[in-house]
């Protein structure tokens, strides 16, 4: 028989504090152990000691000092390196949680708080109806988030009592984590693609979700726009710096919430994290296309892009005209439609591709390189010398840009050959003064030269500014994309051309619109409410045939084709330099900016991308490019992980393929995210 010093030198006693839902205070019990029981086998002992009939099949150990969840109940206490001292917490492994939406709508649903963020994201997304949620991610607001909020609630008698949606009975609080990528046809509920209401043949799947018809219509229509009060109230960034700090709250997407610090019951904010928006379609994403649209609406509102006047106002009156369509009752009003009616709209939209198509010269497209060539003006920017254009003759062939002094000395040689691969590319329009630029950075060694092009008309700037653009990313003109760049460029155009304002002028006095709320705060001061509201009107002419999702995803390219679209900021400091600069993240390039002027000073293609990683003693990201290039640079405004996801997170979603049943790899996306060896 053993002897009671040999049995204590076997089995030692070890506290679990139970965080039981239906009491208050949280309970130690004391389970006497060895070290080759099995995590299961002590939760196993556990229950029997609580002696309290319940289902306990969502509830895992939690070690404190650790910061992880024992999750592998096959390990013993030994191999997870368990021993008497260490705190443990018998806890679920869901929770509650609000999360603040792209619309500024609160939706209260449990999540796991014990996988990873990227599943855990993958589940409220499906809870949602959010298609291609490796795109979307939690961000952890920063304190000046709330802050100008919190001091108005100060001056405030009565206290303010958010608006939470509440989605308890989600299905992400059962069962094993959905792959991201299972979205298929058969799966997701079709919305009607012109006003985005749930259509008929699938209303029978929202009475199974937590998702009502109510809620539906809450995630997939536009709010009332803020009071201009409220709106001022809201934090802007001022500068490059101030969106840097916006950008540091990206949890970890290869970590638990419980292992981020994230306490039940708190409040994250849910945003679209990678701008590469990838098969949009308003027959299933109508929760997914508003939602875009609000992220962009409120990065506009808030001055988080910047953008000029003249867009602004376009801005404005498709907002206008959205909110107008989002109230009336028509759109509510969730009629049924016949089969007929799907079938007919599949074959005008079949139309209107093979139309688009335009095949009259195929053969041609395949054997001939395309080219433009034209009469365009040239200005190169120099100390001391004014703004002066230049014209030449000027072709566009592959990825480069040649000029000429005139179109008889085109087969000779060039005044100069640009090679725009990598360049950024920025427009420089004015459409009221019939000013239609375009500025070209294009890196060289020592940094960026810049180029001004200037068209004569609409029709000329499409046609170049796409060249560019494709140009830019390594396109051609034979690509597929070209046209559709084009006509997007010619579309948006033409919304800034202003029509006659007959109809708008006797249209004010009865006028329903608060224009403040549909322009940043610094716009609405420099203009009278009535002025300002004649001018969006006045926009509003070129947009007022649109239907409701149209409009939106009018407003979302809109929002695209901004210079600065897509770019989200960091403040780093590079390898042998003294002083802070900007890093720019975008999904296809990295652009190195200097934080007092923001002038880019050097773009990095992914495409040009050997190798990246990081030095986690150091906490440095070095990367190698192409032709001996290699950058190195520590994070200030956010920890190196944050900056490395990003990276590896563009990569990961140039993977993806139009195939809508495909499973992502999530561990493809780990290894490129993770940042371990």
């Amino acid at each position: 028989m053993l002897s009671s010093s040999d049995f204590a030198s076997a089995s030692w006693e070890l506290v679990i504090q139970v965080d039981h839902p239906s009491e208050e205070e949280q309970k130690d019990i004391t389970l006497r152990v060895s070290g080759d029981l099995h995590i299961g086998g002590v939760m196993l002992k556990l229950v029997e000691q609580i002696n309290i009939a319940q289902d306990w099949s969502d509830f895992a150990l939690w070690w404190e000092q650790k910061h992880c969840w024992l999750l592998k109940t096959h390990w013993t206490l030994d191999k997870c390196g368990v021993q008497a001292d260490a705190k443990l917490l018998f806890t679920p492994q869901h929770k509650m949680l609000r999360l603040r939406l792209p619309n500024v709508k609160t939706v209260r649903l449990r999540v796991s708080f014990s996988a990873v963020v990227f599943r855990a994201v993958s589940d409220i997304c499906r809870a949602l109806n959010i298609r291609r949620a490796e795109e979307v991610s939690l961000l952890k607001p920063s304190g000046e988030y709330f802050k100008k909020k919190k001091r108005k609630e100060k001056n405030n008698k009565e206290p303010i009592i958010e608006d939470i949606l509440s989605l308890e009975c989600s299905p992400t609080n059962s069962g094993p984590p959905v792959s991201p990528g299972l979205y298929s046809r058969t799966m997701t509920p079709t919305y009607d693609p012109i006003n985005g209401t749930p259509a008929s043949s699938t209303m029978t799947w929202f009475s199974d979700s937590p998702l009502t018809e109510q809620n539906c219509s809450i995630l997939a229509f536009s709010q009332p726009p803020q009071s201009p009060e409220a709106l001022a109230d809201m934090y802007q960034p001022r500068s490059l710096v101030d969106k840097a700090k916006l950008n540091a709250g990206w949890l970890d997407s290869s970590r638990s919430l419980m292992e981020q610090g994230i306490q039940e019951d708190e409040q994250l904010l849910l945003r679209f994290k990678y701008y590469t928006f990838f098969d949009l379609n308003p027959k299933y994403d109508a929760v997914r296309i508003n939602q875009l649209y609000e992220q962009a609406r409120w990065a506009i509102l808030l001055e988080e892009i910047d953008c000029t006047e003249e867009e602004m106002l376009i801005f404005a009156a498709l907002q206008y005209h959205i909110s107008k369509l989002s109230l009336s009752t028509e759109i509510q009003d969730f009629t049924n439609e016949s089969e007929v009616d799907e079938v007919e709209a599949a074959l005008s939209n079949l139309e209107v591709t093979l139309e688009g198509g335009k095949a009259d010269n195929t053969l041609e497209d395949i054997t001939d390189i395309p080219k433009l060539a034209d009469n365009l003006r040239l200005f190169r920017p120099k100390k001391l010398i004014l703004k002066a254009f230049k014209q030449y003759w000027f072709v566009f062939k592959d990825t480069s840009i040649a000029y000429f002094k005139n179109k008889e000395l085109e087969q000779g040689e060039p005044v100069e050959k640009l090679n725009l691969r990598g360049c950024e590319v920025v427009p420089d329009v004015n459409v009221a003064g019939r000013k239609f630029g375009i500025k070209l950075l294009i890196p060289v060694a020592d940094g960026m030269n810049e180029v001004y092009l200037r068209c004569d008309h609409e029709s000329q700037y499409a046609q170049w500014m796409a060249a560019c653009i494709l140009a830019s990313k390594g396109k051609t003109m034979a690509d597929s994309s070209y046209q559709p760049e084009v006509l997007n460029i010619l579309s948006f155009l033409r919304m800034k051309n202003r029509n006659s304002a007959s109809q708008v002028a006797s249209g004010l006095e009865n006028m329903d619109m608060n224009p403040e709320c549909f322009v940043s705060p610094r716009c609405a001061k420099k203009h009278k409410s009535k002025q300002l509201a004649a001018r969006i009107l006045e926009a509003h002419q070129n947009v007022a045939q649109m239907p409701l999702v149209e409009a939106k995803l009018q407003f979302i390219q809109a929002w695209q084709s901004l210079p600065e679209f897509g770019l989200t900021y960091y403040l780093v400091r590079f390898k042998g330099s003294k002083k802070d600069d900007i890093l720019g993240v975008s999904y296809n390039r990295l652009i190195r900016i200097d934080a007092a002027t923001g002038i880019p000073i050097t773009t990095w293609r992914f495409t040009n991308m050997k190798q990246w990683n990081v030095n986690w003693e150091i906490r440095q990201v070095a990367i190698e490019f192409d032709q001996n290039v290699s950058i190195a640079f520590t994070c200030l405004s956010a920890d190196c992980k944050v900056v490395h996801e990003y990276i590896g997170g563009y990569i990961f979603l140039s993977t993806r393929s139009k195939d809508q049943n495909e499973t992502l790899d999530e561990d493809l996306f780990h290894k490129l995210t993770g940042g371990q060896e």
